[in-house]
């Protein structure tokens, strides 16, 4: 088998009802002819949207394959013994036209028996925002069950949740089970676990281009819902140049940001994962053996688990979400 190196993979495009074009014009990732695009994803386990690397020697295999073929090389000892051959996490840019649907995630536990699926923690990094731009993330206030479902039904649903306003920059921590959406004006990094379970609670009354409405999952949610009420939902943290920031650390994953104006070294030897960067600013190349590999601004890339090192080198500068798997 070919030895493993950094990998990228093909970018599979969504046109989304409320997509737009940031995709191509802040990105420059050109989604053909489709009318907009929502949602591209980069790194996906997803069997309905497996990804395929773009580059290399094993250019045109796809991600369930190579774990087949290299395990706990591509991934790591912990992960391949806890998710086999489900690559365990899914990276996506989002660009919000107009707001999503309100929506929840179910977790693990409720995934598995009713979809026989992981459940669906996610975070976001919000790379562009719009003025104004808001999204929403859980209540504000405590609710329960009841008063939830009267609000939805008396179309109050909005005077319960949390809006937060929101600049470039900011990062939130979904939990399964805490309700949200992403608002009109907002380009996101979102990484999660390998899941496309949604629940939509309330759409806004759209209507498709037949004229009909969005599914919604009214009881479906009920049991999905943490109807806690929560004092932070904005994660907090400390922006530094040239340093490692850790934003999140979950069981799911932990992603930190790399904010750097020069060249760095990464040691990896002692994480028993594969290690993904999503780049959201500038450019940079990534040596590995004296093979360089570039990456700009709207790219991602899966460092293997058997990279145990990496010079990360800049003119320009650079901004990436770096994320792994502790265990």
């Amino acid at each position: 088998m070919p030895t493993l190196y950094p990998l990228k993979f093909k970018t599979i495009y969504k046109d989304k009802i409320w997509g737009g074009q940031k995709i191509k014009t802040y990105l420059h990732k050109d989604f053909g002819k489709l009318p907009n695009c929502g949602e591209t994803w980069e790194i996906s386990g997803v069997k309905s949207d497996v990804s395929v690397v773009a580059n290399g020697e094993l250019e045109g295999q796809s991600l369930a394959g190579l774990l087949e073929k290299y395990q706990d090389q591509l991934v790591g000892k912990k992960v391949y013994d806890h998710f086999g051959n489900i690559f365990p996490l899914l990276v996506k840019f989002i660009d919000a036209n107009d707001d999503l649907s309100i929506q929840v995630h179910p977790n693990d536990e409720l995934a598995k028996k009713r979809h026989n699926s992981f459940g669906k923690t996610e975070m976001w990094y919000v790379i562009e925002a719009d003025p104004g731009s808001t999204l929403i993330s859980g209540f504000n206030q405590q609710v329960n069950q009841q008063i939830y479902v009267e609000k939805l039904n008396s179309g109050h649903i909005m005077d319960i949740l949390n809006r937060e306003d929101v600049s470039a920059g900011d990062v939130f921590f979904l939990p399964a089970g805490r309700v949200h959406t992403i608002g009109k004006g907002l380009l996101i990094a979102e990484i999660q676990q390998t899941s496309d379970i949604t629940y939509r609670i309330y759409d806004f009354d759209r209507v498709d281009d037949k004229g009909h409405k969005r599914e919604l999952h009214t009881e479906e949610a009920l049991a999905a819902i943490d109807y806690n009420f929560y004092p932070d939902y904005k994660t907090k943290y400390h922006p530094e140049k040239n340093e490692t920031v850790k934003l999140v650390k979950c069981p799911y994953f932990t992603t930190n940001v790399l904010d750097f104006t020069e060249n760095t070294s990464k040691d990896y030897s002692n994480l028993d994962s594969f290690v993904i960067h999503v780049c959201v600013e500038g450019e940079y190349t990534i040596d590995v053996d004296g093979q360089q590999y570039s990456v700009k601004m709207g790219e991602c890339i899966l460092l293997p688990k058997t990279i145990d090192s990496v010079e990360l080198k800049t003119t320009k500068g650079f901004k990436i979400l770096e994320s792994y798997i502790e265990g």
